[in-house]
């Protein structure tokens, strides 16, 4: 059994599990550091603009990859990204302390984007989309469906931009 120095080193992995190595890549280009501008429509109709940062590592020996996205004021949250390799999906696990708001979804490739679908704490759907993908640049959109609207409200979206190292 390994044995680790810290938490740091027993959480992180140099790259992906081989035995699913394949399977991570829908994810796995986001590996590394990036800059965000990002707009987060309030329900009273407002925006609240900001520039923020979202750094991306693999974890727990290469079978998830985790993320930390901070826009100030807003959020300073994790996602879990878990890859299934019997379902060829990926199981996501968003938790901000900050605003107590927690969520699952079940992401896949749709296309060229990727899509994360699940519900609010309210039942309500909602969809997170990696749209606009370059190895160095993403578009990414969160939506949800309330009440009896039949179409998707965007509720943020972040324009992304891989950190020069």
């Amino acid at each position: 059994m390994p044995k680790f120095e810290n938490f740091v080193a027993a959480l992180q992995a140099p790259g992906p599990a081989a035995d699913r190595a394949a399977g991570m890549s829908l994810y796995g280009w986001l590996i590394g550091d990036w800059t965000m501008d990002g707009i987060v429509y309030l329900d009273d109709g407002t925006t609240h603009r900001d520039r923020g940062e979202i750094h991306f590592n693999w974890v727990l020996e290469g079978r998830a990859i985790q993320d930390v996205w901070i826009f100030p004021g807003v959020f300073f949250g994790t996602t879990l990204r878990v890859y299934d390799p019997g379902l060829d999906a990926w199981h996501i696990l968003w938790s901000d302390p900050l605003k107590q708001y927690y969520t699952r979804q079940i992401g896949r490739a749709h296309g060229e984007d990727i899509v994360q679908e699940g519900r609010n704490d309210q039942g309500e759907p909602i969809r997170w989309r990696f749209t606009k993908i370059t190895p160095d640049s993403f578009h990414w959109i969160g939506e949800r469906k309330s009440g009896d609207v039949s179409d998707w409200q965007i509720q943020a979206e972040f324009f992304a931009r891989r950190r020069e190292q």
